[in-house]
């Protein structure tokens, strides 16, 4: 069997992970973030409906920021510690992609009206959203990364 190279996620120490804002990644004009919640292999975990409804509130007002345009994507991690968020760097730069996380996990955590994406049309599992369950857990790391700075992105 061929042996396959380690991707790049698999590189970074997990023992001593802590929840942060880190650059995951490189390719080409695209960057990769590495939004951390929870500290690794503790048992502490998000939980589906935490990942999903934070998904749904800052995937929304990632995509309607005036920044829109360097959005690639933002998903949650399958280890249920943290979220991707990859943008395009010729359009945004480090600075501006943390204080464009900063600007939109202040509104998720202060957001007004319905869940976004909310209904059997829209989402494959509607049910499992709940927009006060996103918006405290966005309120939790707007806080931590209030004063997040490019020198503080190195794992």
């Amino acid at each position: 069997m061929e042996e396959l190279e380690r991707i790049a996620s698999f590189t970074v120490d997990h023992t001593k992970l802590q929840p942060g804002l880190y650059l995951s990644r490189r390719d080409g004009d695209i960057l990769t973030f590495d939004l951390r919640f929870k500290k690794p292999n503790t048992g502490d975990l998000l939980t589906n409906s935490e990942m999903h409804s934070v998904e749904h509130l800052i995937a929304t007002l990632l995509r309607n920021s005036e920044d829109q345009e360097a959005v690639v994507y933002f998903g949650p991690m399958g280890c249920q510690t943290g979220f991707y968020f990859l943008f395009n760097n010729q359009l945004l730069s480090c600075e501006g992609a943390i204080q464009l996380l900063q600007e939109v996990f202040a509104k998720a955590a202060d957001f007004a009206g319905e869940m976004p994406g909310r209904s059997a049309m829209e989402c494959g599992n509607y049910a499992n959203l709940d927009v006060d369950t996103g918006k405290a857990v966005c309120r939790w790391y707007a806080e931590l990364i209030s004063d997040w700075t490019v020198e503080k992105l190195a794992y």
